[in-house]
């Protein structure tokens, strides 16, 4: 089974700076979405951003619309996730997962749809102020 790995995180200052990477360990041509997910101390995991599979369209949750950013070359290939002008509140573990579209090749995003896709093992970020 393919497996995810992310990687890039790290601390920075409010206002700062990071760029993750999600990669997969092998061909993963029936995971149609990819989202990047995150998780605070105390807090529920959250959906942050995602796109389809090789496809040119990317959504983003309203917190973070107009910082993050989240690219991939072509299908399959790395997954990233730019995150521009972090809060502390953006302060968490941050996950990437790969599901499969449903019937109409349609993803839905939310930690619900993802829970049975691959995930990560997750990557810390911390913003400090």
């Amino acid at each position: 089974q393919a497996q995810l790995v992310e990687s890039g995180g790290g601390s920075v200052q409010t206002g700062g700076s990071l760029r993750l990477s999600c990669a997969a360990s092998e061909y993963t041509s029936t995971a149609g979405c990819m989202g990047w997910f995150r998780q605070a101390p105390g807090k529920e995991r959250e959906w942050v951003a995602g796109k389809y599979n090789g496809g040119p369209s990317t959504f983003y949750a309203d917190f973070v619309r107009g910082r993050f950013a989240v690219s991939q070359d072509r299908a399959n290939a790395p997954v990233l996730l730019e995150m521009n002008y972090l809060k502390p509140e953006d302060t968490a573990t941050y996950y990437c997962a790969s599901w499969k579209t449903d019937w109409l090749g349609r993803c839905f995003w939310s930690v619900s749809e993802a829970r049975n896709g691959i995930w990560g093992q997750g990557t810390r970020v911390t913003v400090t102020s």
